[in-house]
């Protein structure tokens, strides 16, 4: 029965990065790729390291795989959205056919703040005090 359960959830891992190898190349953008590889990517490697865990059976190996997946979890999304995020400003071009930017105009140049971010606010009014 756990043989049964290895494959699956190996065989699934090995299917899901191979969606991302996929996408790398397909994917017409930089950002498009990004999210592609991001996601699937590590949804692949949770689910084959979740496979490790049940064919080990041993609670120190277990315990390394749940600490592994979510570290991976935790640090995967963020990562991508900072780079994606630096690349953004350094102005990587969107695909294009993209239909809409939705941050276009919504950041300060000079601090890399949202428009609507309150502390862009108090710098705002502390700029004006200044003068």
């Amino acid at each position: 029965m756990d043989e049964n359960i290895i494959i699956v959830l190996c065989a699934a891992g090995a299917l899901f990065i191979l969606i991302a190898a996929i996408g790398l190349v397909r994917m017409p953008d930089f950002y498009l790729r990004l999210s592609v590889t991001t996601k699937a990517a590590t949804l692949g490697i949770g689910l084959m390291l979740c496979g490790a865990a049940i064919y080990f059976n041993e609670i120190s190996v277990t315990s390394r795989v749940f600490a592994i997946i979510l570290f991976l979890f935790l640090t995967a999304p963020v990562a991508a959205h900072m780079i994606g995020r630096s690349s953004y400003f350094i102005g990587t071009k969107l695909w294009k056919n993209s239909v809409i930017d939705e941050l276009k105009d919504q950041y300060v140049k000079d601090s890399h703040l949202l428009k609507s971010h309150p502390d862009q606010e108090i710098t705002a009014d502390l700029d004006v005090e200044k003068e």
